[in-house]
Parts: C-alpha cells; structure tokens; sequence
C-alpha cells in the first residue's frame, strides 16, 4: 500500500534484510540432503554463491580458489588485474595510503588503461587450472570485448553499470543493444544492476541469462549516499523475482536472479533466497578472505571515478580462509562464516529441499529480528549485538 510522503506524492514502503524474518515451514529436512545448486545458462554451480567483480577481491587466484569451492568468481576486466602485469605494488600502495589520501591514490592507479593482452592472459590462467570463469565489463566495452574474452576462453559474460536498462537514450554515443548482444554471443550474458520490475523484464525479454539485483547496498558502495538512488535488497530480489516468474509463465527463457550486495552474514543470504534469489553475489565479506586480492581492504567499483566517485575504500581485516567462509568450520559467533552451512541450515528449518522451494518462504516483516532478547549480546558487543 502507497504511503502519502506529501500533497500529489506517494511511496512504496520497501524491505531491506534487517527488517525481516522467514517463518519455519510445517515440516524440517535433514540440510545433508537439500539441493543448493544454481544454474547460470547451461552452466551448473555446486554452491549458489557469486563473488563480486572487484578488485579487493577476486584477481585469478581468488577465481581459480572460489572455483575448486564450487562457486563462481567474477573478474573486472576494467580492474587493476587488466590495467598492470604485476597488480600487486599497486595493491600494496592502496592498502597502505592513508585515509586522507586514498582516494588520490585510488585515481591515480585506475588511469592507466586496461590492456587487452592482459584481459586474455587472466581469463586464460584461470582457465588453465580448470574452473568456471566468468568476467565483467562496463556496458560500453562489451560489444568490442565480446570476441575477445569468447576466444580467450570465458565461459560467463557479465555487463555491469550502477545501473542497466534495456533502453538507455544517448545523442553522444550508441546505446548498448543487449538483445543484438545475446544473438552475438555464444556465452551467457548477465546484466547489472536492477531493481525494478519493468526494468528486469525489458532485459529478461532480449534474452538475458542472468540479472544482478542490487544499487548501492554494498560495504564499500556510496551511491545511495551520492546519488539518493537505490532500493532495500529484499523488495529489490522480490520485485525483480517477480519479473523472472511472470517472464517463465509468458514462454520466456530460465533468468537466473542474483542479489547482489547488502549481505554481511548467513541470515541475510538466506532472506534473498526467500525473496526470489536463484544465487548471491558477495563482496566485503570475501574481501576477508586469506585469498582475496585486497590485503584486507575493500572499495568499489565506482570508488575511483575521476569525476564523482560512489564507493570508498573500508578496512574489512582477514579473517579466514575462503573455504571457512563458505564451508567452516566458523570460528566466529557472528554469522559471517560458513554461509554455505547457514543457507542448508535455514532450508531445512524452512522444509525446502532446493532453492526454488525455498524461494516461497513465507516471510514476515519483523524489525525486531535482530534486537528481541538480545540485550546482554548488545552489552557486551558479541554475536548479534556487534
């Protein structure tokens, strides 16, 4: 229902994670037998678990690591990894700046031009080793780059901007055309990001395979602050959710849903599959990661516009291995590490024995989810009261 904001002006009450809760379902199941996988084209992850395509994250070794985990890791071929042979001094100089510099720093380093012999040397060294390997390119380099990562060895194709439409109006350059795009390519092409029903199912409608939901809900991500746009992750997934359903029930292609970003721990994963999520996709949390490429440190992939920058650099520290932050064992009490264990776990409270199952969790709007009874967590600054 519409909420009255002023005379001739009306809003749309939205949900992000904190403000809801899923219900458990009328019978459990033993999560030893729940079916987790996510399919991405023609493509089978083991795990329905996506790391984002940003440079405090994923270079090719996180990849090749995330890959023998069973998920799928996403390099920016606009990133660091593509712009220098050797990204590791540049990383090192953009961990160790100071607060009052960073953003300087950060700049400066993300001028130099993407070289495209590096763009086929990454996707070839995590290919070598015999994973999945997906890459992400801002919208107005994809038609150019699409042969070359095709011939390189790239199994996934993603597009990503802060945010994609089917229909973009422009009198100083040529629109992406996405639906010539996917007649183009022979690689899953996955677009990003949305948060609107009309929106997802334009692009649902030129042949997409996948959407990332998501803008501005990210640790390091500014741009509701810059921009004031944006929508709570959990209205955002069902909305768009909607758009895959109501697509399938019209004859279109499977699109597989991906919430992205706003997930700090097992409990939110487990709302965005509960609000129409086929898989998620995670930064900050893998920015931890012993693997990671960011020495501790997490920014977006705005964070260095010349111009008006939507992201800063946050210190994230490591914590654990990847494997521990998607398998375990947890060594922590807050829920940020064995997601894959947390998204089992709530399915079988919930008696569902696969994603799709899962996705019709009865949800209920509940802003004391994380608050009731927890005074003494809250005193004390441990578990849910950090």
């Amino acid at each position: 229902m519409d909420i009255e904001l002023g005379r001739g002006k009306r809003a749309r009450r939205a949900y992000g994670f904190d403000e809801v809760a899923l219900v458990p379902g009328k019978v459990t199941i033993n999560p030893e037998e729940i079916d987790i996988s996510l399919r991405l084209g023609d493509l089978r992850l083991p795990i329905p678990v996506l790391a984002s395509a940003m440079d405090g994250v994923v270079d090719a070794h996180f990849a090749v690591e995330m890959g023998r985990l069973g998920g799928l890791a996403v390099l920016n071929l606009d990133g660091l990894a593509c712009r220098y042979e050797d990204a590791g001094p540049v990383l090192d100089e953009i961990a160790e700046a100071p607060r009052e510099r960073v953003q300087a720093v950060l700049q400066e380093r993300y001028r130099a031009p993407v070289q495209e012999d590096l763009i086929g040397r990454r996707i070839a060294e995590i290919k070598q080793e015999g994973v999945i390997c997906a890459v992400s390119t801002v919208p107005a380099e994809a038609e150019r780059r699409l042969g070359l990562v095709t011939e390189a060895g790239a199994d996934v194709y993603v597009v990503q901007g802060t945010v994609i439409t089917a229909r973009h109006i422009s009198r100083s350059y040529r629109q992406l055309d996405f639906a010539q795009l996917v007649r183009s390519s022979r690689l899953p092409i996955v677009a990003g990001n949305c948060v609107e029903y009309y929106t997802a199912l334009e692009l649902m409608t030129a042949g997409i395979a996948g959407i990332l939901v998501g803008v501005g809900p990210g640790a390091a991500c500014t741009t509701r602050g810059v921009l004031g746009v944006g929508v709570p992750q959990v209205t955002a997934t069902a909305d768009v959710a909607a758009a895959r359903n109501d697509h399938r029930r019209t004859g279109g292609q499977p699109v597989t849903v991906i919430t992205d970003g706003g997930m700090r721990v097992g409990g939110d994963v487990t709302k965005a599959f509960a609000a129409g999520a086929d898989g998620v996709m995670i930064g900050s949390v893998f920015a931890g990661a012993s693997e990671a490429a960011g020495r501790g440190y997490h920014w977006g992939m705005a964070t260095p516009d010349p111009n008006l920058p939507r992201g800063t650099r946050i210190a994230v520290g490591t914590r654990a291995t990847l494997k521990e932050l998607l398998f375990g064992p947890a060594r922590v009490d807050d829920g940020s590490q064995n997601l894959v264990g947390a998204i089992k776990a709530a399915m079988g409270v919930c008696g569902a024995r696969t994603i799709e199952e899962f996705q019709q969790t009865e949800l209920v709007i509940a802003p004391a989810i994380l608050t009731e009874g927890k005074l003494w967590q809250q005193a004390q600054q441990v578990g849910m009261g950090r």
